[in-house]
């Protein structure tokens, strides 16, 4: 295994030394060295790195081979406890290391290991992820092991922590070392027995775990769920141990490396008799000596590195090894930002460790075969794990199967993906499921919801006043709909009669200041002022029909616009029953005026407007207009408007308005030629074309109308009938009074009538 690493790390700074776009025209130089997991020769390799001359790149063929020559940078080390040590001698000189194993969340802080870098993710992710799968698949009460190293305890520490958060109990947490007696893995053993805890979580290396499990499988155990991590478990050597059969954890994703198979079996033994640990390798796997030992058997060229079956030759798990190809190449490209332009490398150029160090800081790139290679802050990558599950194969034999993935890159709650096997992928929202004739019920077509319905099990309609949301998944209320003061139509609306009030005003104080002049008094000054009141109330009135509509404002509105307007127009029938009159009073022996003198006048229109109280009276107390919400004339938002209550009502206001509209047209149509210079006649004609012509109108636009527009068309009718009888009528005599006052006098008056 340590073997394939080394090897790793060789191919990889051959193939950059091939490439013409990676420091081309430069060749790397290396040196391996195994530190056999211990400390004090991790620490001693160390100082070797430290001990040397400023860094210079050879113009010769081959590399200096002096003791002096630095190290610029260093692939390792594949354990925490010595990458560790290693980091604290090599930090306070700059020498970059970057590490394909050591997974200890120690080593991602840069306060004590500001050089250090890995490819491998740190511990503090995978403990996080094995918390969430002990929480989804509710186990509660487990217990832990770990090795009684920096990368078991600072692994677990981290479990714990967010384990207790996430109220899972730990009945036990114990640690073994490999080195330690062996009493204490018996004793450990025992717990494991005895306890009730069906869940062991295990931050262990792969040789720690190794010695537990021939210690365990020494005695029946109960049936144990193991959960693992990435340093054991999926290492080769663990296969032949049943009780791992169901063992779930994390490893580092396989990978392939092209070429990389090729480079390991392409060794002959002059090639092996030429390195220590190849010569070593091939002696202990063909059983015979490359140095001519005596009483061994001498190695004879027949020997095929091709048929061996062991972890050097099988490439089926490239995980770690895929992190030494990573690791190498940042350093690559790391000293190729130092050296190298657009154009080409100086290969005179001296560098520095710090400079490596920060170029390290800064790589961005992806590998040959698809990796992408960056580090945080810390030096640490994205942690992107394999899902591992170890399951017996059909000849009996336990082997590695992936069943997903964890990547931390993915959004909070997404980062588990695992495969998907289904007939039928489940239905999206706003969709049903229709099972397909003749197949189980695990395949089915989806079927849209029908409008107004969302999905549950099945398509629900929503409730009357709510209405699904786009993805027809939940119903929310309608929103209501109603003419508000802050619409833009209101707004408009309320403009138009605001200004149609105060132009009643304006007339209103022209005819006051003017009232004993000719053209005043002879269309009858009480009239006049008692129409430009009403028509002062009728633009006002349109305003009650602006807001949201309410038990009161429905009986408002209705009421004051159809009492008001009786009114107007009962004054305007006055006035043009007064024309007519006043003509008649002219012919020779006619006293008719003392008929209709000022009394009688008011009164007509007291009692006109009167019968139009008595219709709305009637109308509120046997069935009164009322808000309501219409549910049927949009299906995804409420209309609130008010309800007519009586439609009899309704229509024998509006049909009462329309009888005095029409009495009055035809007597001022009678009466439009009467030979009056002052005669308002053909005015009060005018207006009441204009009057019916909007009512008309209105009729069919109100009945289509939809919502909204409904109360604004009304609101339009009224101001539109308003503005044509003030105009119509008054328009004429304000032009006279304020720009042709030689007009308003009585000699013209009788001259024109004469």
């Amino acid at each position: 295994m340590w073997l394939r690493l080394a090897r790793a790390m060789e191919f990889t700074i051959h193939d950059i030394n091939k490439r013409t776009d990676l420091l081309p025209a430069i060749t790397l130089g290396y040196q391996i060295y195994d530190s056999c997991s211990d400390v004090q020769m991790a620490i001693k390799i160390a100082l070797q790195c430290e001990n040397s001359l400023d860094p210079i790149f050879n113009n010769t063929s081959s590399c200096s081979k002096s003791a002096a020559a630095t190290v610029s940078a260093v692939v390792g080390d594949s354990t925490s406890s010595t990458s560790l040590s290693m980091a604290r001698m090599l930090g306070p000189f700059g020498i970059p290391q970057v590490s394909h194993s050591a997974a200890c969340a120690c080593l991602s802080d840069k306060n004590q290991f500001p050089a250090f870098f890995r490819t491998v993710p740190s511990d503090q992710h995978q403990a996080a992820a094995l918390v969430k799968m002990v929480k989804y698949f509710s186990w509660t009460w487990i217990g832990a092991v770990r090795s009684d190293t920096d990368y078991g305890n600072y692994g677990m520490a981290a479990f714990l922590k967010a384990a207790q958060e996430e109220g899972i109990c730990v009945e036990y947490s114990k640690a073994y070392y490999r080195t330690q007696p062996r009493s204490k893995l018996e004793r450990l053993a025992n717990v494991i027995r005895r306890s009730t805890a069906r869940v062991i979580v295990a931050f262990v290396h792969a040789g720690d775990m190794k010695l537990i499990f021939e210690e365990l499988a020494r005695q029946p155990l109960p049936l144990i769920q193991w959960l693992g991590s990435e340093a054991w478990l999926t290492h080769p050597d663990f296969l032949r141990f049943n009780i791992c059969a169901g063992t779930l954890g994390f490893g580092v994703p396989r990978s392939v490396i092209p070429g990389f198979r090729e480079f390991l079996l392409d060794v002959s033994p002059e090639q092996a008799s030429k390195s220590p640990i190849l010569t070593e390798f091939w002696e202990s796997s063909f059983s015979c000596s490359l140095k001519g030992w005596t009483g061994v058997r001498e190695c004879d060229g027949s020997e095929d590195i091709r048929v061996l079956q062991n972890p050097y030759t099988d490439t089926s798990q490239l995980r770690i090894t895929n992190l030494v190809y990573k690791a190498t190449y940042a350093i690559a490209h790391a000293i190729h930002r130092i050296i190298c332009n657009e154009r080409q490398c100086d290969k005179t150029v001296k560098f520095t460790p710090w400079q490596i160090h920060n170029q390290l800081k800064r790589v961005n790139f992806t590998t040959e075969n698809g990796y992408q290679v960056i580090f945080d802050s810390n030096g640490d990558p994205e942690a992107v794990y394999e899902l591992i599950n170890m399951q017996f194969k059909k000849d009996g034999t336990l082997d590695f199967v992936p069943v997903g993935y964890y990547d931390t890159s993915k959004p909070k709650g997404q980062e588990f993906k695992v495969p998907v096997s289904v007939c039928s992928e489940s239905c999206p929202s706003g969709t049903r499921k229709a099972v397909q004739k003749g197949k189980p019920v695990c395949c089915f077509d989806c079927i849209p919801c029908a409008e107004g319905e969302i999905n549950s099990l099945d398509c629900v309609r929503c409730p009357p006043e709510f209405w699904p949301n786009t993805k027809q998944d939940s119903c929310f209320p309608k929103p209501v709909e109603f003419l508000s003061w802050d619409d833009t139509l209101a707004i408009i609306l309320t403009v138009l009669s605001i200004t149609g009030a105060f132009m009643a005003v304006c007339v209103t104080a022209v005819f006051y200041n003017n009232r004993a002049s000719p053209i005043v008094r002879a269309n009858n000054s009480e009239l006049s002022f008692l129409l430009l009141f009403s028509l002062t109330l009728c633009f006002l009135c349109s305003l009650t029909f602006i807001g949201r509509p309410s038990e009161w404002s429905c009986m408002l509105r209705h009421t004051a616009f159809g009492i008001t307007f009786v009114l107007c127009i009962s004054c305007v029938l006055g006035k043009t029953i007064v024309v007519l009159m006043a003509f008649r009073a002219t012919l020779p022996g006619s006293n008719i005026m003392k008929w209709f003198g000022p009394p009688q006048q008011r009164l007509s229109v007291l009692s006109f407007t009167l019968i139009q109280v008595l219709i709305c009276v009637l109308w509120l107390k046997i069935f009164p207009p009322f808000p309501y919400k219409n549910l049927k004339h949009y299906k995804e938002k409420i209309i609130l408007e008010c309800g007519l209550g009586s439609t009899v009502g309704f229509w024998a206001v509006l049909g009462y308005i329309g009888f005095l509209a029409g009495l009055c047209f035809i007597l001022a149509f009678l009466a439009r030629r009467l030979p009056d210079n002052f005669n308002e006649a053909k005015f009060i004609t005018f207006s009441m074309l204009i009057f019916w012509a909007v009512w008309i109108t209105f009729i069919p636009v109100y009945v289509s109308s939809p919502g909204k527009f409904t109360v604004a068309v009304e609101i339009f009718a009224i101001l539109a009938s308003s503005f044509g009888l003030i105009i119509c009528i008054f328009a004429p005599k304000c032009f006279i009074i304020v720009f042709r006052p030689e007009q308003n006098t009585k000699k013209h008056l009788m001259a024109h009538h004469a």
